[in-house]
């Protein structure tokens, strides 16, 4: 009896784990998506189109990778993308290389999708100030740490690795 129950718990237990695990963004009236989205999202038509060229075109500095490794079991991200938006076509697929080179703990990130008024039908993006996209912000400790924010001041990692490092960094829009 014993042996059943405990069965069932974990049953139960790894159901609601892989719930938990599942994208919910959906196509929008245009196609876009707009919700919770992972990876595995845009190795499917028709993001990948645009994704998995440029995932392999991205180069990443080995150096930095190694650096950033380390820093990045320390934080949580928090991401905000548009599927129709250029700068997200080629920062977010980098972003994931990025993360991808570091052994990153995908569930240590949410990323979420936004129509192009940066909203999503459940507000996702409220409390977050997303004024562009795409913008990745860093929390260490549920604190944020810094953001990147449409393009890179140097390479997507190279500013990833001053924001987790604590070293000076501006965003892209910061004065």
């Amino acid at each position: 009896m014993k042996k059943i129950f405990f069965s069932l718990i974990l049953i139960a237990t790894l159901g609601c784990t892989a719930q938990k695990k599942e994208a919910t963004a959906v196509k929008d009236s245009t196609g876009n998506l707009v919700g919770i989205a992972h990876k595995e999202n845009f190795l499917q038509e028709p993001y990948n189109n645009w994704f998995t060229p440029n995932y392999n075109e991205y180069i990443t500095d080995e150096a930095t990778i190694k650096k950033l490794k380390p820093l990045l079991k320390k934080v949580t991200i928090k991401a905000f993308m548009g599927t129709w938006c250029g700068d997200s076509k080629e920062q977010t697929p980098a972003f994931y290389k990025i993360l991808d080179a570091a052994d990153f703990n995908y569930n240590n990130l949410e990323l979420i999708t936004v129509n192009r008024s940066k909203a999503t039908p459940n507000n996702l993006q409220e409390g977050f100030n997303i004024e562009r996209v795409p913008t990745f912000i860093f929390y260490k400790k549920g604190k944020e740490i810094g953001r990147f924010v449409e393009y890179p001041r140097e390479t997507v990692e190279a500013d990833m690795l001053k924001i987790v490092s604590g070293e000076p960094y501006k965003h892209s829009y910061e004065d």
